[in-house]
């Protein structure tokens, strides 16, 4: 197993974790934000310091990947870049939007055909999201939405559809289904990356480090759904 540095600046929340098999070693987390610029070369320079001194071998450094704000990506993602470098260490990405969904996956009892609908706030009605079964297997690619009640008509008119994230709350008295259920102050923590960073390191899902860019938000156009004539 691998001892990874996981790095999550996606959202108003600035968080560092160290993880070693499956444990969460070392976790600092900020949630006053943004105060990345400030607070996440502290947290860094702390877990490096308990790396080191705990005699540990650090193999990766995992980052949110995006979507989510510009600025927290570029410093996240920079942070990375510098420890990979500087200590010779692989990089793992890690969608936020599945990372989101980390928590309520195994926090919360879901019906066995329930869907995953994390939610990233953008502005006004927009959100971004995407939509997972309970496997994390991708039902609706990550997209850019103006939410509106028919914006998930046809998964809520099959299905549970849980909405989650610092963009669903604003969104369910417009989407307004039974079927759609809210799960309120889930935020991407660097602590919740360990299951997924460790596969994607299991896998050789690495990236380059010279030339990787996160998903940023400004990649896409918010859009309203067809209406079905």
């Amino acid at each position: 197993m691998s001892c990874i540095l996981n790095i999550e600046t996606s959202t108003n929340v600035c968080s560092v974790a160290v993880c070693k098999d499956g444990v969460c070693l070392f976790n600092r987390e900020d949630h006053e934000g943004p105060n990345h610029a400030v607070i996440l070369g502290r947290y860094v320079d702390e877990a490096l310091s308990f790396v080191d001194s705990s005699l540990i071998k650090l193999n990766a450094v995992a980052v949110s990947g995006g979507p989510g704000s510009y600025t927290g990506l570029r410093i996240g993602v920079s942070m990375a870049k510098g420890i990979c470098f500087g200590r010779d260490l692989k990089l793992v990405s890690v969608p936020t939007l599945q990372l989101l969904a980390v928590p309520v996956l195994l926090e919360h009892d879901l019906e066995d055909d329930a869907l995953l609908c994390p939610m990233i706030d953008a502005r006004r009605m927009e959100v971004y999201s995407a939509i997972y079964d309970r496997a994390l297997n991708e039902v609706r690619a990550v997209g850019a939405d103006v939410v509106d009640a028919e914006t998930y008509k046809e998964y809520l008119d099959k299905q549970p559809v849980y909405f989650f994230g610092n963009g669903a709350a604003k969104c369910m008295d417009v989407i307004n289904h039974p079927n759609a259920r809210l799960i309120p102050d889930v935020n991407p923590l660097a602590a919740n990356m360990m299951p997924l960073a460790e596969k994607r390191m299991n896998q050789e899902q690495t990236e380059d480090v010279a030339y990787y860019v996160p998903f940023y938000l400004k990649n896409f156009v918010a859009t309203k759904p067809k209406k079905l004539i």
